[in-house]
């Protein structure tokens, strides 16, 4: 399987560099090298008109920066597979947060790219994307190594001081990010069933009768209902004002 790559970055010896380094590799991932741009307007010209399977692109370019041109491109349908090329180490979370498939550092070695291209060929070969750009995958840092931890793998989220917890049937992840824009985001797979937890829309077994502490105090416990999750002993309480969408999701009257 054949890529068409086209290279995205403002310094012609980066450009150079990469073109150089395709070729060297051309044996063994096959690719075609469809064209370069110096800039992200240049690249949204060349990307209508070359219709590339894969993006080598620069993360810190004048104008639009490629963090930016990247969200662009993941609302739009059949958006090419986007692999990162940058000096900075820290553009790495936000580079998996939008889905980029690698990310590599400068210079470049011979090795990593092939490495790159290989997910490349991997990711045309069987990914199918977001139909509503939703992202499929969370960003976890942990320990000096970035994780990406499947979407369709989290039963719930929830927040907890200044983090959001993602659980899964194996364990827990933590992510510095809104509850009300993941909300907002991954409508379509998940649903609020208090104010401070999300749960998978497809993890959701059925509801039961509990109590739950009243604002923390053990003392005092009222009775509730709790959503049941598949694959989980976690049983979390349903807010009245959330009760009549939870009650028609398990009866089915709408999803």
């Amino acid at each position: 399987m054949s890529l068409r790559i086209l290279i995205v970055d403002d310094e012609a010896p980066a450009r150079r560099r990469l073109a150089t380094l395709l070729a060297d590799l051309a044996a063994g991932c096959p690719h075609q090298l469809v064209g370069e741009a110096a800039n992200a307007e240049e690249a949204l010209s060349q990307i209508a008109a070359l219709r590339p399977d894969l993006l080598l692109l620069d993360v810190q370019m004048p104008g639009i920066d490629g963090l930016t041109l990247a969200r662009r491109l993941a609302r739009e349908d059949g958006a090419p597979a986007i692999v990162f090329v940058t000096a900075f180490e820290e553009h790495a979370l936000p580079a998996f947060d939008v889905q980029a498939i690698d990310y590599l550092l400068k210079p470049v070695r011979a090795a990593r790219l092939e490495q790159a291209l290989r997910r490349a060929i991997e990711w045309r070969r069987n990914a199918a994307p977001a139909a509503s750009g939703a992202r499929e995958f969370f960003s976890v840092q942990e320990r000096g190594r970035i994780l990406r931890v499947p979407v369709a793998d989290v039963l719930y989220l929830k927040a907890e001081l200044k983090y959001v917890t993602l659980h899964t049937g194996e364990r827990d992840y933590l992510i510095e990010e809104s509850l009300v824009s993941l909300e907002t985001e991954l409508a379509a797979s998940f649903v609020r069933v208090h104010r401070n937890a999300l749960v998978a829309r497809a993890a959701i077994t059925g509801v039961a009768r509990g109590t739950h502490a009243v604002d923390g105090d053990d003392e005092r416990v009222q009775e509730t209902w709790e959503v049941l999750l598949r694959g989980s002993d976690d049983r979390l309480p349903i807010s009245r004002r959330q009760w009549p969408v939870i009650r028609g999701l398990v009866k089915g009257e709408y999803g």
